[in-house]
């Protein structure tokens, strides 16, 4: 059976919990990261040198890098499906998954570590709202990508989606003063309304 190290409160680890959830793909998960450390362990570095989150072992095909995991889990259990079977919507898809690494993330790491990682006495409110910033045009691009989709590849959830949704969801809860876009929102209500993304992304508290 699958195994997923990682703490479920990583936006990393939600991903391929997600994606599985969305599958059907059973699998087991072991706590490790964060709190409950043990990612620097000789087992554990072993398989991930990086003694990062997400590590999975498919029946000893060992895999680390949360989007190459979700990759690989979309190919092997839905390819058609989460995993897009044309090779240009596949690479479109694929696009969409760097660019939560390249773009989104580097504005929501500040924002997330800043609110619920940092105490309040120590937060350095300018880095917080130079990253509010820098999101409301970052968040904007999704917005305009949103337009006349339901998903970010269309009428249908796919791998685009997976790297994206907990981001957007630490977005909406932790960012209250930004402007209206109703394409966001919407999607993130389809988001909030599947079953598998609320379980693993949308109630698991921020911390």
């Amino acid at each position: 059976m699958l195994k997923i190290w990682g703490r479920a409160n990583s936006a990393n680890v939600m991903k391929p919990l997600w994606a599985c959830e969305e599958m059907g793909v059973p699998f087991e998960r072991e706590d490790v990261g964060g709190a409950f450390g043990r990612t620097r362990t000789p087992e554990y570095l072993a398989m991930n040198p990086n003694s990062r989150v997400p590590t999975i072992d498919d029946d000893g095909f060992v895999l680390w890098e949360s989007n190459a995991v979700t990759r690989y889990l979309c190919n092997k259990h839905d390819k058609g499906g989460l995993a897009p079977s044309d090779p240009q919507e596949y690479a479109d898809a694929d696009r969409w998954m760097d660019w939560q690494q390249t773009t989104v993330l580097p504005i929501m790491t500040p924002i997330f570590w800043g609110l619920v990682r940092t105490p309040e006495v120590d937060r350095k409110p300018e880095v917080i709202d130079q990253a509010r910033r820098d999101g409301i045009g970052v968040w904007g691009i999704l917005e305009e990508r949103l337009e006349g989709r339901d998903y970010i590849m269309g009428d249908r959830l796919t791998m685009a989606d997976i790297p994206l949704g907990p981001q957007l969801h630490r977005w909406m809860v932790l960012i209250q003063d930004r402007p209206a876009m109703p394409n966001l929102e919407a999607y993130y209500d389809r988001l909030m309304a599947r079953p598998a993304f609320k379980k693993w992304c949308g109630v698991t508290p921020l911390t």
